[in-house]
């Protein structure tokens, strides 16, 4: 009866181990591509300005 026990348990913490896995590279995939959408967002909203900064003071440098 203690060998059944006991390879229950092992079958427990081996299920949970790979369920953990799977969860936790789930949860860092999606944590990942979110950041990386923010940071590109950012990058857009930069290049506007940059862009908006350079047409202006080319209309500036025209005057």
């Amino acid at each position: 009866m203690v060998v059944r026990s006991q390879n229950w348990g092992y079958v427990r913490i081996i299920a949970g181990t790979i369920f953990g896995g799977a969860l936790g590279f789930y949860v860092m995939d999606r944590v990942e591509k979110s950041y990386k959408e923010k940071m590109n967002d950012r990058l857009r909203k930069y290049e506007r300005e940059l862009k908006k900064r350079e047409e202006k003071n080319q209309l500036e440098e025209s005057l």
